[in-house]
Protein backbone atom coordinates (compact mmCIF):
# COMPACT_ATOMS: atom_id res chain seq x y z
CA UNK A 1 0.00 0.00 0.00
CA UNK A 2 1.03 3.55 -0.71
CA UNK A 3 1.91 6.14 1.91
CA UNK A 4 0.09 9.19 2.23
CA UNK A 5 3.31 11.28 2.34
CA UNK A 6 3.18 12.34 6.01
CA UNK A 7 4.93 14.76 6.84
CA UNK A 8 5.17 15.15 10.96
CA UNK A 9 5.12 13.35 13.88
CA UNK A 10 1.91 12.99 15.80
CA UNK A 11 2.44 10.10 18.18
CA UNK A 12 5.83 9.95 19.88
CA UNK A 13 6.36 7.08 22.61
CA UNK A 14 9.65 6.75 24.14
CA UNK A 15 10.73 3.80 26.32
CA UNK A 16 7.36 2.83 27.18
CA UNK A 17 6.93 0.56 30.08
CA UNK A 18 3.86 -0.71 31.10
CA UNK A 19 3.99 -3.33 34.52
CA UNK A 20 1.01 -4.68 35.97
CA UNK A 21 0.08 -5.50 39.83
CA UNK A 22 0.94 -9.03 39.53
CA UNK A 23 4.41 -8.02 37.85
CA UNK A 24 3.88 -9.06 34.08
CA UNK A 25 5.72 -6.45 31.95
CA UNK A 26 3.15 -6.36 29.39
CA UNK A 27 5.08 -3.55 27.52
CA UNK A 28 9.05 -3.44 27.91
CA UNK A 29 10.14 -0.35 26.52
CA UNK A 30 9.09 0.04 23.45
CA UNK A 31 10.10 3.07 21.55
CA UNK A 32 8.00 4.06 18.26
CA UNK A 33 6.64 7.34 16.32
CA UNK A 34 3.34 7.44 13.76
CA UNK A 35 3.39 10.28 11.68
CA UNK A 36 0.98 12.50 10.35
CA UNK A 37 -1.69 11.18 8.10
CA UNK A 38 -0.31 7.73 8.15
CA UNK A 39 -1.63 4.40 8.71
CA UNK A 40 0.18 2.54 11.17
CA UNK A 41 0.14 -0.72 12.45
CA UNK A 42 1.40 -2.89 15.47
CA UNK A 43 1.05 -6.65 14.15
CA UNK A 44 1.38 -9.55 17.14
CA UNK A 45 -0.13 -12.46 18.52
CA UNK A 46 -2.65 -12.34 21.21
CA UNK A 47 -0.70 -11.36 24.46
CA UNK A 48 1.86 -9.24 22.93
CA UNK A 49 0.83 -6.19 24.34
CA UNK A 50 -0.86 -4.19 21.45
CA UNK A 51 -4.30 -3.67 23.52
CA UNK A 52 -2.37 -2.79 26.35
CA UNK A 53 0.03 -0.32 24.46
CA UNK A 54 -3.52 1.43 22.71
CA UNK A 55 -5.26 1.79 26.16
CA UNK A 56 -1.63 3.42 27.78
CA UNK A 57 -1.89 5.96 24.19
CA UNK A 58 -5.32 6.55 24.51
CA UNK A 59 -5.42 7.62 28.85
CA UNK A 60 -7.66 4.59 30.01
CA UNK A 61 -4.49 2.40 31.81
CA UNK A 62 -1.77 4.71 33.75
CA UNK A 63 1.71 4.00 32.01
CA UNK A 64 4.69 2.78 34.57
CA UNK A 65 6.87 4.60 32.81
CA UNK A 66 8.45 6.17 29.41
CA UNK A 67 7.13 9.24 27.99
CA UNK A 68 4.07 9.49 25.56
CA UNK A 69 3.09 12.72 23.44
CA UNK A 70 0.03 13.16 20.68
CA UNK A 71 -0.10 15.90 18.39
CA UNK A 72 2.52 17.65 20.77
CA UNK A 73 0.32 17.12 24.14
CA UNK A 74 2.08 15.09 27.01
CA UNK A 75 -0.16 12.36 27.82
CA UNK A 76 0.80 12.64 31.90
CA UNK A 77 -0.18 17.03 31.69
CA UNK A 78 -2.55 16.96 29.05
CA UNK A 79 -4.81 13.98 29.26
CA UNK A 80 -8.02 15.99 28.41
CA UNK A 81 -6.92 17.20 25.45
CA UNK A 82 -5.77 14.23 23.89
CA UNK A 83 -9.00 12.58 24.36
CA UNK A 84 -10.92 15.56 22.57
CA UNK A 85 -8.59 14.89 19.68
CA UNK A 86 -8.68 10.76 19.27
CA UNK A 87 -10.79 8.69 18.11
CA UNK A 88 -11.22 4.65 20.08
CA UNK A 89 -12.44 1.87 18.98
CA UNK A 90 -11.93 -0.78 21.66
CA UNK A 91 -12.95 -4.76 21.83
CA UNK A 92 -14.20 -3.90 25.85
CA UNK A 93 -17.90 -2.22 24.89
CA UNK A 94 -20.81 -2.46 22.88
CA UNK A 95 -22.55 -0.22 21.29
CA UNK A 96 -26.79 0.18 22.74
CA UNK A 97 -28.89 -2.51 21.22
CA UNK A 98 -31.80 -0.45 21.97
CA UNK A 99 -30.88 2.42 20.52
CA UNK A 100 -31.03 3.10 16.13
CA UNK A 101 -28.02 3.05 14.73
CA UNK A 102 -28.71 7.03 14.14
CA UNK A 103 -29.29 7.64 17.62
CA UNK A 104 -26.14 5.43 18.51
CA UNK A 105 -24.38 8.11 16.52
CA UNK A 106 -26.24 11.12 17.62
CA UNK A 107 -25.84 10.10 21.20
CA UNK A 108 -21.70 9.89 20.68
CA UNK A 109 -21.88 13.56 19.82
CA UNK A 110 -23.93 14.28 22.46
CA UNK A 111 -20.95 12.85 24.43
CA UNK A 112 -18.54 15.29 22.97
CA UNK A 113 -21.11 18.12 23.30
CA UNK A 114 -22.11 18.23 20.06
CA UNK A 115 -25.63 19.28 19.10
CA UNK A 116 -27.97 20.84 16.55
CA UNK A 117 -27.86 20.93 12.64
CA UNK A 118 -24.14 20.01 12.82
CA UNK A 119 -24.31 16.95 14.63
CA UNK A 120 -27.57 16.23 12.20
CA UNK A 121 -25.11 16.90 9.05
CA UNK A 122 -21.99 14.64 10.72
CA UNK A 123 -24.08 11.99 11.38
CA UNK A 124 -25.98 11.41 7.96
CA UNK A 125 -22.57 12.04 6.41
CA UNK A 126 -20.92 9.44 8.52
CA UNK A 127 -23.64 6.75 7.63
CA UNK A 128 -23.13 7.19 4.29
CA UNK A 129 -19.68 6.70 4.44
CA UNK A 130 -19.96 3.38 6.47
CA UNK A 131 -22.65 2.20 4.16
CA UNK A 132 -25.51 2.40 7.02
CA UNK A 133 -27.43 4.57 5.27
CA UNK A 134 -30.71 2.91 4.28
CA UNK A 135 -30.01 1.09 7.91
CA UNK A 136 -29.58 4.12 9.81
CA UNK A 137 -33.10 3.73 11.62
CA UNK A 138 -33.06 0.23 12.68
CA UNK A 139 -32.30 -1.24 16.26
CA UNK A 140 -28.60 -1.92 16.54
CA UNK A 141 -29.79 -5.16 18.05
CA UNK A 142 -31.12 -5.95 14.40
CA UNK A 143 -27.84 -5.07 12.82
CA UNK A 144 -25.37 -8.01 11.77
CA UNK A 145 -22.26 -8.34 13.08
CA UNK A 146 -20.62 -6.66 10.21
CA UNK A 147 -23.36 -4.05 10.30
CA UNK A 148 -22.28 -3.17 14.36
CA UNK A 149 -18.40 -2.70 13.24
CA UNK A 150 -19.11 -0.51 10.38
CA UNK A 151 -21.87 1.44 13.04
CA UNK A 152 -18.77 1.57 15.83
CA UNK A 153 -16.50 2.40 13.27
CA UNK A 154 -18.39 5.44 12.15
CA UNK A 155 -19.38 6.77 15.75
CA UNK A 156 -15.74 6.79 16.73
CA UNK A 157 -15.74 9.58 14.01
CA UNK A 158 -18.48 12.04 14.75
CA UNK A 159 -16.14 14.68 16.59
CA UNK A 160 -14.02 14.38 13.78
CA UNK A 161 -11.31 12.66 15.63
CA UNK A 162 -7.18 13.65 14.71
CA UNK A 163 -6.16 10.24 15.53
CA UNK A 164 -7.92 7.41 15.57
CA UNK A 165 -6.84 4.30 17.33
CA UNK A 166 -8.26 0.74 16.39
CA UNK A 167 -8.21 -2.58 18.59
CA UNK A 168 -8.51 -5.77 16.18
CA UNK A 169 -11.43 -4.27 14.32
CA UNK A 170 -12.16 -6.91 12.59
CA UNK A 171 -11.93 -9.66 14.96
CA UNK A 172 -14.44 -11.97 14.50
CA UNK A 173 -15.68 -11.23 11.44
CA UNK A 174 -16.51 -13.33 7.99
CA UNK A 175 -13.81 -12.38 5.33
CA UNK A 176 -16.58 -10.37 3.23
CA UNK A 177 -17.46 -8.05 6.72
CA UNK A 178 -13.61 -7.88 7.24
CA UNK A 179 -13.31 -6.60 3.77
CA UNK A 180 -15.55 -4.05 3.73
CA UNK A 181 -14.41 -2.68 6.91
CA UNK A 182 -10.64 -3.04 5.41
CA UNK A 183 -12.33 -0.65 1.83
CA UNK A 184 -13.60 1.91 5.01
CA UNK A 185 -10.59 2.24 6.86
CA UNK A 186 -8.44 3.12 3.60
CA UNK A 187 -11.18 5.34 2.38
CA UNK A 188 -10.93 7.15 5.63
CA UNK A 189 -7.02 7.34 5.47
CA UNK A 190 -6.38 7.85 1.65
CA UNK A 191 -9.52 10.59 1.62
CA UNK A 192 -10.15 12.12 4.64
CA UNK A 193 -6.44 12.42 5.98
CA UNK A 194 -6.86 10.71 9.22
CA UNK A 195 -4.44 9.28 11.03
CA UNK A 196 -4.95 5.35 11.93
CA UNK A 197 -3.37 3.50 14.87
CA UNK A 198 -3.87 -0.49 14.32
CA UNK A 199 -3.48 -3.10 16.34
CA UNK A 200 -4.28 -6.68 14.20
CA UNK A 201 -3.03 -10.41 14.43
CA UNK A 202 -4.03 -10.55 11.08
CA UNK A 203 -1.02 -10.78 8.75
CA UNK A 204 -2.79 -9.88 5.47
CA UNK A 205 -4.89 -6.74 7.65
CA UNK A 206 -1.67 -5.61 8.27
CA UNK A 207 0.19 -5.87 5.04
CA UNK A 208 -2.79 -4.64 2.89
CA UNK A 209 -3.54 -1.63 5.19
CA UNK A 210 -0.48 -0.09 7.26
CA UNK A 211 1.96 1.84 5.17
CA UNK A 212 4.30 1.28 8.32
CA UNK A 213 4.13 -1.04 11.26
CA UNK A 214 5.81 -2.59 13.99
CA UNK A 215 6.01 -6.25 14.75
CA UNK A 216 5.35 -6.65 18.74
CA UNK A 217 5.77 -9.97 20.71
CA UNK A 218 6.54 -10.00 24.56
CA UNK A 219 5.59 -6.49 25.48
CA UNK A 220 8.91 -5.57 22.78
CA UNK A 221 9.13 -4.21 19.52
CA UNK A 222 10.77 -7.16 17.42
CA UNK A 223 11.13 -5.48 13.97
CA UNK A 224 9.81 -2.37 12.42
CA UNK A 225 9.20 -0.93 8.48
CA UNK A 226 7.15 -0.82 5.74
CA UNK A 227 5.45 -4.39 4.93
CA UNK A 228 7.73 -4.47 1.70
CA UNK A 229 11.28 -3.49 3.63
CA UNK A 230 10.60 -6.43 6.68
CA UNK A 231 9.33 -9.10 3.76
CA UNK A 232 12.81 -8.08 1.97
CA UNK A 233 15.11 -8.28 4.67
CA UNK A 234 14.17 -12.09 4.32
CA UNK A 235 16.32 -12.56 1.23
CA UNK A 236 15.16 -15.87 0.18
CA UNK A 237 11.72 -17.56 -0.61
CA UNK A 238 10.08 -19.94 1.84
CA UNK A 239 9.60 -23.95 1.65
CA UNK A 240 8.02 -25.52 4.30
CA UNK A 241 8.29 -29.22 4.76
CA UNK A 242 6.40 -32.24 6.71
CA UNK A 243 8.80 -34.93 6.72
CA UNK A 244 8.57 -38.36 8.53
CA UNK A 245 10.86 -41.55 9.19
CA UNK A 246 10.43 -44.86 8.19
CA UNK A 247 7.61 -45.86 10.61
CA UNK A 248 5.50 -42.83 9.29
CA UNK A 249 5.90 -40.81 12.64
CA UNK A 250 7.33 -37.34 12.62
CA UNK A 251 8.66 -36.47 15.54
CA UNK A 252 11.40 -33.91 17.28
CA UNK A 253 14.61 -36.49 16.29
CA UNK A 254 12.63 -36.64 12.66
CA UNK A 255 13.05 -33.05 12.26
CA UNK A 256 16.21 -33.29 13.80
CA UNK A 257 17.78 -35.58 11.19
CA UNK A 258 15.80 -33.08 8.46
CA UNK A 259 17.72 -29.99 9.82
CA UNK A 260 20.79 -31.74 9.13
CA UNK A 261 20.33 -32.19 5.42
CA UNK A 262 18.95 -29.40 5.11
CA UNK A 263 21.76 -27.76 6.48
CA UNK A 264 24.46 -29.26 3.53
CA UNK A 265 22.29 -27.78 1.24
CA UNK A 266 24.41 -24.48 -0.45
CA UNK A 267 21.73 -21.99 -0.81
CA UNK A 268 19.22 -22.48 2.44
CA UNK A 269 19.49 -18.91 4.58
CA UNK A 270 18.24 -20.26 7.12
CA UNK A 271 15.99 -22.92 8.87
CA UNK A 272 12.73 -22.76 11.55
CA UNK A 273 10.41 -25.09 13.35
CA UNK A 274 6.85 -24.71 11.51
CA UNK A 275 4.23 -26.61 13.51
CA UNK A 276 5.22 -30.11 13.02
CA UNK A 277 7.38 -29.09 9.90
CA UNK A 278 10.19 -27.07 9.17
CA UNK A 279 10.69 -23.88 7.02
CA UNK A 280 12.99 -23.25 4.98
CA UNK A 281 14.65 -19.98 3.74
CA UNK A 282 16.67 -20.46 0.17
CA UNK A 283 17.57 -18.17 -2.51
CA UNK A 284 15.62 -19.03 -5.48
CA UNK A 285 13.57 -21.37 -4.40
CA UNK A 286 11.82 -22.97 -7.52
CA UNK A 287 15.60 -24.34 -8.73
CA UNK A 288 16.28 -25.18 -4.75
CA UNK A 289 13.18 -27.37 -4.61
CA UNK A 290 14.61 -30.03 -6.67
CA UNK A 291 18.08 -30.19 -4.63
CA UNK A 292 16.14 -30.34 -1.75
CA UNK A 293 14.07 -33.69 -2.85
CA UNK A 294 17.15 -34.92 -4.35
CA UNK A 295 18.92 -35.15 -0.62
CA UNK A 296 16.46 -36.18 1.64
CA UNK A 297 15.87 -39.14 -1.33
CA UNK A 298 19.16 -40.24 -0.71
CA UNK A 299 18.47 -40.48 3.52
CA UNK A 300 16.23 -42.03 5.60
CA UNK A 301 13.75 -39.48 5.87
CA UNK A 302 10.36 -39.43 4.06
CA UNK A 303 9.56 -36.07 2.66
CA UNK A 304 5.18 -35.74 2.84
CA UNK A 305 4.88 -32.23 1.63
CA UNK A 306 6.28 -29.63 -0.19
CA UNK A 307 4.88 -25.60 -0.05
CA UNK A 308 7.23 -22.79 -1.86
CA UNK A 309 5.68 -19.31 -1.07
CA UNK A 310 7.45 -16.06 -0.93
CA UNK A 311 8.62 -14.78 1.84
CA UNK A 312 5.25 -12.80 4.52
CA UNK A 313 5.21 -11.09 7.78
CA UNK A 314 4.46 -14.64 9.21
CA UNK A 315 7.66 -15.38 8.09
CA UNK A 316 9.46 -12.16 9.40
CA UNK A 317 7.67 -13.22 12.59
CA UNK A 318 9.25 -16.04 12.71
CA UNK A 319 12.44 -14.67 11.93
CA UNK A 320 12.97 -12.71 15.12
CA UNK A 321 10.68 -14.88 17.19
CA UNK A 322 11.37 -18.68 16.43
CA UNK A 323 7.01 -19.25 15.66
CA UNK A 324 4.00 -18.17 14.22
CA UNK A 325 1.30 -15.96 14.43
CA UNK A 326 -1.80 -18.23 15.65
CA UNK A 327 -5.15 -16.49 15.18
CA UNK A 328 -7.20 -19.72 15.83
CA UNK A 329 -7.36 -19.74 19.51
CA UNK A 330 -8.31 -16.02 19.23
CA UNK A 331 -11.16 -16.54 16.91
CA UNK A 332 -12.61 -19.14 19.30
CA UNK A 333 -12.95 -16.93 21.78
CA UNK A 334 -13.82 -14.00 20.67
CA UNK A 335 -17.38 -13.71 21.85
CA UNK A 336 -20.19 -13.13 19.31
CA UNK A 337 -20.98 -9.75 18.44
CA UNK A 338 -18.09 -8.23 20.21
CA UNK A 339 -17.21 -4.74 18.95
CA UNK A 340 -15.71 -1.75 20.25
CA UNK A 341 -16.52 1.71 21.86
CA UNK A 342 -15.83 4.70 20.71
CA UNK A 343 -13.40 7.76 21.86
CA UNK A 344 -14.24 9.82 24.82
Amino acid sequence: MESNAPSSEIVRVTDLVEVYADGTRAIDGISFHVKEGEFFGFLGPNGAGKSTTIKVLTTLLRKTSGTVSIAGLDLDKDPQKIRKLIGVQSQETSLDPELTGRENMILQGNLQQMRGPELEARVDHLLEVVGLKDAANKRAARYSGGMKKRLDLGSTLVHKPTVLFLDEPTTGLDPQSRATVWEYLQNLNKKEGITIFLTTQYLEEADRLCSRLCIVDQGKIVAEGTPSDLKKEIGADAITISVQDQNGQSTETTRAEARKILATLPTVVNIADSGDGLTVYAKDGGQFVPELVRAFDKSSIKLISINLSSPTLDDVFLKHTGKRIRVEEAEKQAPAGMFGRRGR
